[in-house]
């Protein structure tokens, strides 16, 4: 049998899929079908865009796509409904999806396009369709979960961004530690049960395959908080204490395993290191150790109204966040090779939930204030609407309100942070070309949550440049490449360098090549523009004579 397994993007609260990022749920579907005996290919539904991918090859598709989180991506848009209907109903074979949702939940048209839809574990299902003709609703079994992942490391190779910024989520376990008592309301990680860890040699095994694939990117994520992994305490407390040994063996582990270019994490419980600071102090060292920087630990607040906090079971109080701001911050806030501090923390915010007041948007603004006058660092602040995913929600009460939130954030909070976080002149590092509109070009280092980079010339897309920061918008950076070798810079170049400007740029295409620099100084008589172009410009190349 020849498969395809069609790659339709993940975004969930716990785990990510999209562009740079290949989720293991892809990974899982190839390994699924390829231990089945299928012969199997993977493409992306990007690729499909193309129409680089021919569906009339192949005798069964499955098409993984999982979509909780509304999301706004600078490329790789997750499949459609409307794409998927059209892929479906051309498809002459037999079809499979996995969709994110329950089956009956899906819209109708969606379930009379494919002949199945997924409710368990996709990867068990179609791993079933091809050894026993059946497409069953079940769960993988652990030993299933982990050579799927080994087996389906190859998919890798075939992703588009494979060789340049391409990124493998790795899941370190299933489920939420606060199952107990359902969790958050919104979330559907509680809805797995008891938590299932997967064992540190289990990992290594597939972040070796991944590495042996040619990967050389990687981030701990899947899951809803790392520094509960391993903890002896789940199932019985709800911010139970971590086992720092274990997350400390592992992150050594997996630095020595794979010798990462890049190696991040993602989601964190602020109530587990704010009740636990001895270990999650231990925790955090270790991952500003043995990962690279640029690292955010993700913190799902979701509110600072303790209502809302109350009425939704949420993971932590707006106290309890502050003080894991704190701790994260006085180990994490170092700056490291990329030019970024070794890790911060990021916070979540999710808007309309039950208990919604006017009064929350306060409450949370002033939360915001106070990390700020503390003289604190996010890496970033995420705001979104609740999707109902497990149940009803009243929604945003008051868009005007909502949207009057969102632009005092933007505003008040996000200038500040950012530019605590990147002065000017601040030098971020192997930052990749990935789209241009007009004359300029937006790029972002490789990593979670990447700081989004403008410049306003043209660079080849896919060129990893050196980028030193001339200002900054709400969520982004402005910059020019460091250094500028003012001896083949084109006019645009030199003319976003600070300090230099149209007419002196054209002086400086006019007069060169400079065989000094001594020679290029002459043209800037002002000191701050000097100072600015003895930063900036470089001249590569030339054999200095002073």
């Amino acid at each position: 049998m020849r498969a395809l397994v069609l790659d339709g993007y993940t975004d969930e609260p716990a785990c990510l899929g999209v562009p740079p990022y290949v989720s293991p749920y892809a990974r899982l579907a190839f390994g699924a079908l390829a231990s089945a005996g299928a012969e199997v290919a993977y493409a992306t539904i990007d690729q499909w865009r193309s129409r680089t991918v021919r569906l009339d090859r192949y005798d069964l598709l499955a098409v993984v796509r999982n979509i909780a989180v509304p999301g706004k991506y600078l490329r790789g848009m997750p499949a459609s409904d409307r794409e998927l209907l059209e892929i479906a109903s051309s498809f002459n074979g037999r079809s499979a999806a996995n969709l994110g949702v329950a089956p009956e939940k899906a819209p109708s048209n969606l379930r009379d396009a494919f002949d199945h839809l997924a409710s368990g574990d996709f990867d068990a299902s179609i791993n079933d369709l091809v050894t026993k003709g059946e497409f069953v609703q079940r769960r993988r079994t652990y030993e299933e979960w982990n050579s799927w992942l080994v087996r389906g490391a190859s998919v890798c190779a075939h992703h588009p961004d494979y060789g340049g910024p391409l990124i493998a989520e790795v899941q370190m376990y299933r489920g939420c530690v606060r199952y107990i008592s359902g969790g958050c309301k919104f979330c559907i990680e509680p809805l797995f049960g008891d938590v299932q860890f997967r064992r540190p040699s289990d990992i290594l095994a597939e972040v070796e395959a991944l590495a042996n694939a040619g990967v050389r990117n990687f981030r701990l994520g899947a899951q809803s908080c790392v520094y509960c992994y391993m903890s002896d305490e789940t199932g019985r407390s709800e911010t139970p204490t971590p086992n720092s040994d274990a997350i400390s063996r592992l992150l050594k582990g997996i630095q020595a395993t794979a010798r990462p270019e890049v190696f991040h994490l993602d989601n964190a419980n602020p109530a587990v290191i704010a009740e636990h600071p001895k270990e999650s102090r231990d925790i955090t060292k270790a991952i500003a150790e043995y990962c690279t920087s640029g690292n955010v630990l993700a913190f799902g607040l979701e509110s600072a109204d303790p209502r809302v906090t109350r009425a939704n079971n949420l993971n932590a109080t707006a106290e309890q966040t502050l003080e894991a701001i704190k701790l994260v911050n006085e180990i994490g806030a170092a700056r490291g090779p990329t030019g970024l501090p070794q890790v911060l923390p990021g916070i979540n915010f999710v808007c309309g939930l039950d208990g919604e007041t006017k009064e929350t948007y306060r409450l949370n603004l002033d939360f915001l204030r106070e990390v700020v006058s503390q003289g604190l660092m996010l890496r970033r602040i995420n705001i979104r609407q609740v999707i109902p995913s497990r149940g009803e929600f009243p929604g945003v009460r008051s868009k005007a309100d909502f949207t009057k939130f969102k632009r005092a954030v933007r505003e008040e909070i996000d200038g500040p942070l950012l530019e605590r976080l990147v002065p000017d002149r601040t030098i971020l590092r192997s930052v990749y070309a990935e789209v241009r509109e007009g004359g300029r070009t937006f790029g972002r280092q490789v990593g979670t949550y990447p700081l989004l980079v403008s410049m306003s010339y043209a660079v080849d897309i896919g060129k990893r440049i050196d980028v030193a920061v001339t200002g900054r918008g709400f969520r982004s950076v402005n910059g020019v490449e460091h250094p500028t070798d003012a001896n083949s810079a084109t006019l645009s170049m030199l003319e976003a360098v600070p300090g230099i400007g149209k007419r002196r740029a054209m002086s400086i295409v006019r007069k060169r090549p400079f065989a000094t620099k001594a020679d290029l100084w002459k043209l800037f008589d002002e000191p701050n523009a000097l100072a600015s172009a003895q930063f900036h410009l470089a001249l590569r190349n030339v054999i200095e004579k002073q």
